[in-house]
């Protein structure tokens, strides 16, 4: 098996030898956050996939693998899997990620347009829901938003404590988050961004747009996705998209999905949630697995996340950093120097 990295080998051997590969060679490709990792196998149009550390989210790729396309979308397909060794067959989407399209200098508007669709067709289906994920909730919510206090506050200024600034921290969070329980519920994929969204040809409607790396879907509020997709870490939109596209969205989906200003509230608050999440998540991705790559993004979050506070009208949690986190809106130009 030419190219097979050496700890795939004996699980890989015999996976492929039953789907009839044996002779098959495979070419890893390149690591993200994630546990999992990827193998083209040649001439095949299908990918190894292996992730042996995490059987929950294992299970859940699979799961909702199929559901997404019973939905009508585009996840991989999947052609076998052996939980027991961690290992499945899925579906080559090939290397048309939106983040190469875009730097190649593919129509953004296009592409944007496409992904916005298939948002609106997911939250629109009646059983986007039906599939089993654990619960967005308020609980869920606020351990995200801890992960600011305990990952990028002492990165910024060790003398402080963390657990007397994250009480109050999270007190006001769970205020402001307080709301979205009564928001209507749809499968949130929640990394919905460029390196996770392909351009699928030949594919009609929304089911152009590729998914991947959705195993950590959860039922809760539609417009995280939406934050995540136009108010994305990796790139700045063009002058007026975001805009645009909001507006699509919000002529498609059902009145079901909440009023124009039920939405675009949800959206500004969950796009401050996300944003401060990340704050925390890349120093973590940092400090704790290596990966430093991921502070290059934080001058652009850190911009990202002070404007949805203020459009979120959330001014008590901007204030209360401004007086506990000196300096922390200027933080960011300077944790990316250490990427």
């Amino acid at each position: 098996m030419a190219g097979t990295l050496p700890r795939l080998e004996p699980p890989a051997a015999v996976f492929l030898a039953r789907h009839g590969l044996s002779d098959a060679g495979l070419e890893p490709l390149p690591s993200d956050a994630s546990p999992r990792s990827y193998c083209r196998v040649a001439g095949e149009g299908k990918l190894l996939m292996e992730d042996r550390t995490d059987p929950v989210g294992y299970g859940a790729f699979i799961r909702l693998a199929r559901h997404l396309n019973s939905l009508g979308l585009s996840a991989p397909r999947i052609y076998g899997s052996d939980p027991a060794v961690g290992l499945a067959l899925i579906e080559d989407f090939g290397a048309g990620t939106y983040g190469r399209l875009l730097a190649a200098g593919h129509d953004e508007t296009t592409l944007y347009e496409l992904a916005i669709d298939a948002l609106s067709r997911l939250h629109s289906h009646p059983d986007a829901c039906k599939v089993m994920v654990p619960s967005y909730d308020l609980e869920m919510l606020i351990e995200e938003v801890s992960r600011f206090s305990h990952w990028f506050v002492p990165e910024l200024d060790a003398r402080i404590d963390i657990g007397e600034f994250d009480a109050g921290f999270t007190a006001m969070w769970r205020q402001a988050l307080a709301p979205l329980a009564d928001a209507p519920k749809t499968l949130v994929l929640r990394d919905f961004h460029i390196d996770n969204l392909m351009l699928l040809e030949g594919r009609p409607g929304a089911a152009a747009c590729g998914l991947l790396d959705f195993q950590d879907g959860v039922a809760g509020a539609a417009e995280y996705d939406l934050a995540s997709l136009l108010q994305d870490a990796r790139r700045d939109l063009a002058l007026g998209l975001e805009h645009t596209m909001l507006e699509r969205y919000l002529a498609a989906v059902p009145a079901s999905c909440g009023t124009r200003d039920e939405i675009l509230h949800r959206y500004h608050l969950l796009a401050a949630q996300r944003h401060t999440r990340l704050m925390g998540q890349f120093i973590r991705l940092m400090r704790r697995d290596g990966k430093a790559g991921y502070l290059s993004f934080m001058p652009r979050v850190s911009l990202q996340m002070q404007k949805a506070l203020a459009d979120a009208g959330l001014a008590r949690i901007a204030d209360y950093l401004d007086t506990k986190l000196p300096g922390w809106r200027d933080a960011g130009r300077r944790l990316a120097t250490l990427s």
